[in-house]
């Protein structure tokens, strides 16, 4: 994702993620651990996922009466609006009350197995759609809290509880302002549809198993971001380009036309100028513009970043001001950082000292501010005396790395490389075995731009000049910035890579 041509976000999606978040498991409790007041739950990955009683939901023993009844294929002989819903569970209860080992539980992915930890789960099942979030077991309508108009939260108040069927609840999403009733309510009904699926699937249904996939990463951050101040959405992939245009035709007919097939000769992400960025938003040391730099360290804990004026220092401000200079543009392109790595969990950062109050409240003013981009849920704590700012930001994604360094592809790691008098006798190798056995009759080389060069100078008496003698035939020759010093490649007249 761009925001003024620069990169804030990046999102991988593996090709087989069995438990991406939203996803719903019929799992089996395996062990239950009242010292944790929490139980492992066996939902098919490698390691058990974790629930603590506290993301059981208050309507756990509900879902679980109604889970059996589906299982048992009986969920049919009650409607769900005239099923009677059990007493909420105590907030300062105990899982053992709750839960038994064995015990077959439909839960929910809350956040993505990483490292060496499996899944965290939830029983407080949702269903998040483009307007609204259905909550099956409750009652209660809640509304977006970025909905500033006190008429129109009413409103939209008044409007689902017209709308929505008995023992549903509804949280009313940012982008609902101003829609009609239609609109709503066609989400709606897409959203019960889900959890009629689910428990269509439950009957005789044997633990660990997926019931309901979450969308596709690409339709769910459509759905979860698209406003109005996306301009383009461009999309590489023929498939991806029409499931996307269709699935933006469903919730949001008006912005069908700002999807766009990229069919650029150069790979999209060096049209976008986005594989530059990478190159330089990742790794141990991120530079800013000004000679400002950052250092990001990770540890299993925490994330450490530590900030460094680099060259940047203007003679006529005092050291107060320049620290505030660097720490406020140091702010900025943290916030970012953050998004851009997905980083979650606690970051410490380490600004320049500042010694004035309202400096360091404009600091974190600053900070408060960027970050309020980040939809991902955060804290931030005033700078303390030695400069440092805590920040606490929920993670439920493996995060995002991109590896910037890469082994020298021409010593192979060892330091040494070939003489390079030798590469022009194994391009001379090559070229008597295509022209002379294979015999190919229009060759082009691609080499290096410092080979090229070499190939190219001595104009009558050039490399170039002497095959064509040698061999009756015009080799052209093709300079490839992107090879390395020794690298070469041969093509034939359909412009095939021709193996060498």
């Amino acid at each position: 994702m761009l925001e003024d041509n620069v990169l804030v976000e990046l999102h991988k999606e593996k090709n087989k993620n069995e438990f991406g978040v939203g996803d719903i498991f019929l799992g089996k409790v395996k062990k239950i651990m009242p010292g944790l007041n929490a139980a492992f739950v066996n939902v098919g990955h490698e390691k058990d996922a974790f629930l603590h009683y506290l993301d059981l939901g208050p309507q756990i023993r509900s879902l679980n009466k109604y889970t059996k009844l589906a299982l048992q294929d009986k969920a049919h002989l009650t409607s769900f609006d005239k099923f009677r819903n059990e007493r909420d569970i105590e907030k300062t209860g105990k899982i053992t009350q709750v839960l038994s080992n064995g015990q077959p539980i439909l839960v929910q992915i809350a956040k993505e197995p990483i490292s060496t930890k499996g899944p965290r789960i939830t029983s407080e099942i949702s269903f998040p759609g483009r307007f609204l979030v259905l909550l099956p077991f409750s009652n209660k309508i809640s509304v977006s809290q970025k909905i500033k108009s006190k008429e129109e939260r009413i409103r939209l108040k008044r409007l689902i509880m017209s709308i929505k069927p008995q023992n549903f609840g509804v949280i009313i999403r940012t982008v609902s302002e101003n829609k009609k009733v239609a609109e709503l309510d066609a989400d709606l009904r897409n959203l019960l549809g889900k959890w009629e699926r689910v428990i269509n699937k439950l009957p005789n249904l044997q633990a660990p198993q997926k019931v309901l996939s979450e969308l596709d990463r690409t339709s769910a951050i459509l759905r979860d971001n698209m406003n109005e101040s996306y301009n383009n959405v461009y999309i590489n992939d023929q498939l991806l380009y029409e499931d996307a245009k269709s699935y933006i035709g469903q919730i949001s007919p008006e912005k069908k036309d700002i999807i766009k097939r990229y069919r650029g000769k150069s790979p999209i992400f060096d049209h976008f100028g986005i594989e530059k960025q990478l190159r330089n938003s990742f790794g141990k040391t991120v530079t800013i513009k000004s000679g400002v730099y950052l250092i990001i360290e990770h540890t299993e804990a925490m994330h450490v970043i530590d900030v460094n004026s680099g060259h940047r220092v203007n003679k006529d401000n005092s050291q107060e001001e320049n620290a505030l200079t660097v720490n406020l543009e140091s702010a900025a392109e943290i916030a970012r950082q953050l998004r851009l790595r997905d980083m979650g969990g606690i970051i410490v950062v380490d600004f320049i000292d500042m010694h004035h109050a309202r400096n360091r409240k404009g600091l974190y003013m600053k900070l408060k501010e960027e970050m309020e981009k980040d939809r991902a849920k955060h804290t931030i704590l005033p700078p303390s005396k030695f400069g440092l700012v805590q920040i606490t930001r929920q993670r439920v994604r493996p995060e995002t790395s991109v590896q910037v360094l890469e082994k020298c592809p021409v010593c192979n790691g060892t330091g040494k490389i070939r003489s390079s008098l030798t590469v022009v006798d194994d391009i001379e190798n090559n070229l008597d075995y295509l022209i002379k056995d294979q015999n190919e009759t229009s060759l082009t080389l691609g080499v290096h731009p410092y080979i090229y060069s070499y190939l190219k100078k001595g104009g009558l008496n050039s490399m170039q000049i002497r095959w064509y003698k040698k061999y009756r035939r015009w080799i052209k020759i093709r300079e490839m910035r992107n090879f390395h010093l020794l690298q070469f490649q041969f093509y034939n007249k359909n412009n095939e890579e021709i193996k060498n």
